[in-house]
C-alpha cells in the first residue's frame, strides 16, 4: 500500500478500530509477500485468504518465501534469479527428496551475510515441522488444484517433537504471585531508578499483572484492550483472541477495583491525548498504547522480583498465562473450565497444567474419610503391627 496518502478507518463493524488497524497491517504484509511470489501461486494465496487466520495466512506465505528462496539460492532447481520468476514447469519437478533435504539440511543451520557479519540461523524440531506444515499445503492445494502431477508430501520425512512435560513448565507458585503484587503495591525489590517510574505507573502495572493472573491473557489480548471494552455495568468486558474470536469475559471484584483504579487515578485524561490512543486502555508515559516489549519487560521485572533472581530471569508474560492455569486447577476447577477460560484448542494443553497438581488421589482420599472413630482408627494401627511381624515372619 502506498505511503503517500494516510489510512482512513471506516469501520462499520462491531470492532474497535484498533483492531480492525492491527489486522489490516497483517493483511498489508501477506499482500506484499504475495507480490514476491510466483504468480502461478495465486490460487493458493485466495484458498489462504478463506480458510485460515490472517496470522496463520502471514505465517505460511513467510516459510513459502523462503523456501523459494532456497531454490533460486541454490540454483539446483531452478534457473530464475528471482523467486517471482520461478517457473510452474520447474515447481513441478520438485520431489519430495528436495524437500526433505530442504528441511532436514538447509534450515536445520544455514548462514546469511551482511554487510558488516555472518549470521548464523538454526531451526529446532518445532521450527522445521511448521516449515513442513506450510510447504505440504501448499503442494497438496496445487495438486488438488491440477497444477502439479503428483502429491509429493506423502514422502516428506516425518518431524519428531518432543512431548512436553509438566515439569517443564514454568510458572508462579501462589506465594510467589502475592509477592509480584505487593511488590507492584509498595515498590519493595525494586532499584531507586525503578522507582522513579514505578511512582508513575504502579496503578497501570497492578491492572496489568491482575488481568494477566486471574485471566491468562495472551500477551496481545491484553495490549489491545480498550477503555470501551469494559461494561462495568453488566460486569464483563470484551477480548479479541486469535483467529479473529470474539469473546465476553466476567470481571471480578480485584479485577474491577484495579482497572477502574487505575482509569480513575492515573491514566491521563482521554481530551488530553491524540485521537488514535483515546480509548487505549494501558498507555505508556508516552501517552501512546503501551507496547508489546514495554509489557514484556515490566512482567519480566516484577516476576523476578517476586523468585529472587536477576531481571533477565524474570518471566514472559506466557509464564503469567501458565501461572493462571496450574492456579485455577489447584483451586478446584474443572480441566475443561479452565480450557474454555484460557482458549486452550486442545483439552491436553489444559492437562499439562492439572499435572502439577501433585497427590491429587492421595488429597481426594485422605479428605474423605468414611472411619471418625478413634477406636476404629486404634485398630487399624494394630492391624498394621500384625501385618509387618507377619511379613517379618515369613
Amino acid at each position: 500500500m502506498s505511503n503517500s496518502k494516510s489510512l482512513k478507518i471506516h469501520n462499520k463493524s462491531d470492532k474497535p478500530d484498533n483492531i480492525v488497524i492491527r489486522d489490516n497491517n497483517v493483511i498489508e504484509r501477506c499482500i506484499s509477500i504475495e507480490n514476491s511470489l510466483p504468480k502461478f501461486m495465486k490460487d493458493y494465496f485466495i484458498y489462504l485468504k478463506g480458510s485460515v487466520a490472517v496470522s496463520t495466512r502471514l505465517a505460511y506465505l513467510v516459510d513459502i518465501q523462503f523456501f523459494c528462496s532456497y531454490l533460486v539460492e541454490m540454483q539446483e532447481l531452478t534457473s530464475a534469479k528471482d523467486i517471482k520468476d520461478i517457473s510452474l514447469e520447474e515447481f513441478n519437478k520438485i520431489k519430495a527428496r528436495d524437500v526433505n533435504l530442504f528441511l532436514g539440511d538447509y534450515c536445520t543451520r544455514y548462514y546469511k551475510q551482511t554487510s558488516k557479519n555472518t549470521l548464523i540461523f538454526e531451526n529446532n524440531n518445532r521450527a522445521l515441522a511448521r516449515k513442513k506444515s506450510s510447504i505440504s499445503t501448499l503442494f497438496k492445494f496445487m495438486y488438488r488444484n491440477e497444477q502439479l502431477d503428483n502429491n509429493i508430501t506423502d514422502g516428506f520425512n516425518p518431524i519428531k517433537l518432543p512431548k512436553p512435560q509438566p515439569d517443564a513448565i514454568k510458572r508462579l507458585e501462589i506465594d510467589e504471585v502475592a509477592k509480584m503484587l505487593d511488590s507492584v503495591e509498595n515498590g519493595d525489590g525494586l532499584t531507586e531508578k525503578e522507582k522513579v517510574y514505578w511512582k508513575k505507573t504502579k496503578l497501570r502495572d497492578k491492572a496489568i499483572l491482575a488481568l494477566f493472573v486471574t485471566y491468562g491473557l495472551r500477551l496481545n489480548e491484553l495490549r489491545e484492550l480498550n477503555i470501551s471494552s469494559f461494561n462495568f455495568s453488566r460486569g464483563e468486558f470484551k477480548i479479541y483472541r486469535k483467529r479473529g474470536k470474539e469473546v465476553l469475559m466476567p470481571i471480578n471484584h480485584t479485577c474491577e477495583l484495579v482497572v477502574k483504579d487505575y482509569i480513575y487515578n492515573e491514566r491521563p485524561q482521554s481530551e488530553l491525548l491524540n485521537d488514535e490512543y483515546k480509548d487505549a486502555l494501558f498507555l505508556s508515559l508516552q501517552n501512546k498504547r503501551l507496547t508489546a516489549k514495554a509489557i514484556r519487560q515490566l512482567v519480566k521485572k516484577y516476576t523476578s522480583i517476586s523468585m529472587d533472581t536477576s531481571r533477565d530471569n524474570g518471566y514472559s508474560p506466557h509464564k503469567l498465562r501458565a501461572t493462571a492455569a496450574t492456579s485455577l486447577i489447584q483451586n478446584g476447577f474443572s480441566i475443561y473450565d479452565v480450557q474454555n477460560l484460557l482458549d486452550h484448542d486442545n483439552v491436553t494443553t489444559t492437562q499439562l497444567y492439572a499435572a502439577h497438581k501433585k497427590h491429587v488421589k492421595r488429597d481426594i482420599v485422605n479428605n474423605f474419610e468414611w472411619i471418625d472413630d478413634e477406636s476404629d482408627l486404634d485398630s487399624l494401627d494394630l492391624l498394621n503391627e500384625e501385618i509387618i511381624n507377619l511379613s517379618k515372619d515369613n
